[in-house]
């Protein structure tokens, strides 16, 4: 699943300029397979992120801006409310995403994160060095990432409905399933 928003046009830039930013970004130039490629229109953003929620296995989030933010700090709280069980991984590429684990930490600190909270979100560190980082697959280590979530959550509290928001309503003597988002 790839989405890309914002100013993502920056990631198609033509091969003549690669390595030549002078930042330390790489562009590449790729081409969909349309062979396997599915255009699906939807009429808001919400209902986007409902429906990649629906086919996804888990999310994985690059250096990015607002959107970024606002779409990790979404399917993160949905996890968090139990709306799904599925990984949220940050790619912590040298360092980008450190602020993010300290301020999650300092919002521990300060009682609006429950500790065992801290787990929703795995930061896949790489290389620190720019030039180790050269070399290094990330996407191999988001897919560990993943797998080791898979693994890990096969039979822990989040898998039982444990330290997430109850979405069952009373009436009467009967619990109600109340189903927002269906995403399971």
């Amino acid at each position: 699943m790839v989405a890309a928003g914002g100013e993502g046009e920056k990631v198609r830039q033509p091969k003549s300029i690669q390595g030549n930013a002078g930042d330390g970004s790489i562009y590449v130039d790729v081409e969909p397979d349309d062979e396997h490629l599915e255009t699906i229109v939807v009429d808001s953003m919400h209902t986007r992120k409902v429906e990649m929620a629906k086919r996804c296995c888990g999310f994985v989030g690059l250096p990015g801006g607002f959107g970024t933010f606002e779409e990790v700090f979404e399917v993160t709280t949905w996890t968090q409310l139990g709306i799904h069980t599925k990984p949220v991984i940050l790619l912590n590429v040298l360092g980008f995403y450190d602020p993010v684990r300290q301020q999650i930490r300092n919002s521990i600190e300060a009682g609006f994160i429950q500790p065992y909270n801290e787990s929703l979100i795995t930061f896949v560190d790489g290389p620190s060095s720019k030039d180790e980082h050269a070399e290094y697959d990330w996407g191999k280590a988001a897919l560990e990432a993943l797998q080791e979530w898979h693994e890990k959550n096969k039979t822990n509290d989040l898998k039982k409905g444990k330290n997430v928001f109850d979405w069952t309503r009373k009436t009467g003597d009967e619990n109600v399933k109340v189903d927002a988002l269906s995403v399971s």
